[in-house]
């Protein structure tokens, strides 16, 4: 089978789709007039997807860490839709604390949504993409896995394993036919602060001027963030059916800044240690 033309209708599973830019990413998908396999942890809050267009919408109970239900998820799309086109990672959460103050369980449940969660995923389109010689693989991960901030350690981390997975998937399926782009969002007003924000369990007062006062930016923006969730889904959307796959999607002026600030801090790190790292290498001819 081959990639279906831009302007045909493309079936879509998007994780987390029951608030924020999951969910405007669900209505944008449908607005287009697209297919849409919407997951949830609890799929009755989509009923609302479902009424607006029942015959282009599958919702199904999903938590991305049970490798069984990602799989039957993705069977369960082919088999309503005949087809996969786009799989959005999307369903995660945070991670607030010093990483001192962050206890293991907390660390290892933030990496297995916001990390093996999505790698589940990844793990059960593949085959379809391969089959079908054509799929878009999005995942959308955060400005603290371009540079990280204090409090985010683990949060930031796991997103930041997300976007070195996504370089070799998109590397080793290139030849497939198969698109990688990573969405990197900036300050969206999408609930994620009130209502996807654990917190470390213990506080430690050594970290009240770096976590802690982070913690408290946080708060503060809360409801005042530039980022618009519907204006971000409808350019994903349009990404995906133009048929152009960036490999970094940033939304929002703050990433866009983030990622120049970033390539110009590797820029000049290389520039002020290139005599240096000459030295640890045998001499030319040996």
């Amino acid at each position: 089978m081959s990639e279906m033309d831009t302007s045909d209708p493309k079936t879509w599973l998007v994780t987390g789709c029951s608030s924020g830019l999951g969910l405007a990413l669900a209505r944008a998908i449908l607005a287009a007039g697209d297919c849409l396999v919407a997951t949830a942890r609890q799929p009755e809050a989509l009923a609302d997807l479902v009424a607006s267009a029942p015959e282009r919408t599958l919702t199904l109970p999903l938590d991305v860490t049970n490798p069984d239900q990602v799989a039957a998820a993705v069977a369960a799309a082919v088999a309503q839709f005949g087809r996969l086109d786009v799989a959005v990672n999307n369903a995660g959460y945070g991670l607030l604390g010093a990483v001192e103050e962050c206890d293991d369980a907390q660390v290892r449940r933030c990496f297995e949504t916001n990390f093996f969660g999505a790698l589940n995923v990844i793990r059960a389109v593949l085959p379809r993409f391969r089959e079908q010689r054509a799929g878009h693989l999005v995942n959308i991960t955060a400005a603290a896995a371009i540079a990280n901030y204090p409090g985010f350690g683990a949060y930031g981390a796991a997103k930041a394993a997300l976007e070195a997975l996504s370089e070799s998937v998109r590397a080793e399926t290139a030849l497939l036919g198969i698109k990688v782009t990573l969405v990197e969002p900036g300050p969206f007003r999408t609930g994620f602060i009130s209502r996807s924000l654990e917190r470390a369990g213990g506080r430690i007062a050594d970290y009240d001027r770096s976590s802690g006062k982070f913690a408290a930016v946080l708060k503060s923006i809360d409801g005042r963030q530039p980022g618009d969730p519907a204006r971000a889904a409808a350019a994903i959307v349009n990404m995906v059916r133009s048929g152009n796959a960036p490999f970094r999607m940033p939304l929002g002026r703050y990433m866009v800044k983030k990622l120049r600030d970033r390539g110009a801090e590797f820029t000049q790190a290389a520039l002020a240690g290139e005599a240096v790292a000459a030295t640890a290498e045998f001499p030319a001819g040996s």
